[in-house]
């Protein structure tokens, strides 16, 4: 049976490896040159996430460890700062050291790339993926597993029959510039990883990362912006950061990240999508790469068990259920926390971080985080109803934390009503008490 991984996506690249060791034929087909691929940054992930798609640990001089973190607010009044465990802390790794790493341990494994060739749609017959097109010709397969991005040609190409939507939703997707600096002094840095949550009062986060040679500058926001507003905002970080210096050393570049719940179906007949195609990212941080990996596991474990290549939306189905109920319930609820930042002014989010509401625990947030109760001191959206109205006297800020709870305890709800078989009626009618649910207004 034949297997085509539209994309060279992290996750779609570790089913890739799994299926082709188990004895499937699989191809995967990449826009980017192979020496190309990955961003020039370093990136973090839980490692425990590669011994759960089957690769080994890469050598130890290509990762460390991640520090923790320090918050704050728009007024830069109080820090919050993380304590994750050790045994907890993921590692830091460069992009194109990830990618050579896993793309290698693919290839020993029988997996096939053609890089240098972007995907440009699905081939659909009917209701049925059948394969990609691509700039060098139509590929054809039994099945297709997306990898191909937030904005990813195939699911945008699929026919409105298969019950996949293709769109991202407002506030839904982050715009980062990331760009390593000289370290302009050898002062010594007390809060190494600071990240700043509407600085300036703009919508979006920043981090500055004090590292030993170079300082690592972050900006994000919930709106595109161009180079000029990315460079004045590095200005403005260097009047309270002077570790962070004038010359670029390397990075510079924009890119798109999904930041909101799982998508709403992961499949259709012939068809699966996983990472950013998927929405596989934890909505406050943006991290995904663990997320991928555990999900390319689910996936090639589903695919294995159909053992007449059928690779429907009845036999995919179970890959959904084994993401949803390991990591995608959770994330959805937890979407709605990164929902409400969209929505505090620069005063408010002071004000909820200066009185405790929001405090270092619940920033404590890594990326095998995967359900509200291990970030939020209330486990549940009522315990969390009773903390902010023993703090919150204001009434538009209380109505919005409150319209917050409300989201979360529907959302939680209907992710756990999802249809544990395949059945179109029943799953279409989850599909839009899901889409309703995730897009409840909170105020």
């Amino acid at each position: 049976m034949k297997i085509i991984v539209a994309g060279g996506g992290h996750g779609g690249i570790a089913a890739a490896s799994i299926l082709a060791k188990r004895g499937y034929d699989v191809t995967v087909y990449e826009k980017n040159a192979e020496k190309d691929m990955g961003y020039d940054w370093t990136d973090i992930f839980a490692p425990s996430a590669l011994d759960a798609a089957g690769f080994p640990m890469p050598d130890k001089s290509k990762y460390s460890y991640k520090e923790n973190m320090t918050f704050y607010g728009p007024g830069f009044h109080t820090a919050l700062r993380q304590n994750i465990p050790e045994d907890k802390l993921e590692i830091k790794m460069e992009r194109a050291d990830i990618y050579a790493h896993i793309i290698g341990c693919a290839k020993e494994n029988g997996v096939k790339f053609v890089f240098e060739c972007p995907v440009l749609g699905p081939v659909t017959l009917g209701t049925r993926v059948v394969g990609i097109k691509t700039e060098k010709g139509d590929f054809y397969a039994d099945l297709v597993i997306d990898a191909c991005g937030i904005d990813s040609p195939v699911k945008r190409g699929l026919p409105s029959s298969c019950g996949i939507n293709p769109e991202t939703g407002k506030n839904n997707q982050f715009y980062v510039y990331r760009a390593f600096y000289d370290r302009a002094t050898d002062d010594e840095v007390e809060d190494k990883y600071k990240v700043c949550l509407f600085a300036e009062g703009k919508l979006g986060i920043g981090w500055i990362a004090t590292e030993e040679d170079v300082t690592d500058l972050l900006v994000g926001r919930f709106e595109p912006f161009d180079l000029a507003e990315a460079e004045r905002t590095a200005e403005y970080y260097r009047q309270s950061n002077p570790s962070l210096g004038k010359k670029l050393k390397r990075g510079g570049q924009f890119v798109k990240i999904p930041v909101r719940q799982p998508l709403s179906k992961l499949v259709c007949d012939g068809y699966a999508a996983i990472g950013d195609s998927a929405y596989m990212t934890v909505p406050i941080i943006g991290s995904g790469i663990a997320n991928s990996f555990k999900a390319a596991k689910m996936l090639a474990d589903t695919v294995s068990k159909d053992y007449d290549g059928a690779f429907s939306s009845d036999s995919l189905w179970e890959y959904q259920v084994k993401y949803y109920s390991a990591l995608g319930s959770g994330f959805a609820s937890l979407a709605c926390v990164k929902e409400a930042l969209t929505v505090f002014t620069p005063d408010e989010l002071d004000y909820l971080i200066d009185n405790g509401v929001i405090n270092a625990g619940d920033m404590s947030i890594d990326a095998d985080t995967t359900d509200l109760s291990s970030i939020l001191s209330g486990k549940t959206p009522d315990d969390i109803k009773k903390k902010v109205r023993g703090v919150v006297k204001d009434k538009a800020l209380l109505k919005k934390m409150l319209g917050v709870g409300k989201k979360m305890a529907a959302v939680i709800s209907v992710t756990a009503a999802m249809p544990k078989r395949y059945y179109k009626p029943d799953v279409d009618r989850w599909v839009k008490n899901y889409e309703k649910a995730i897009n409840m207004s909170l105020v």
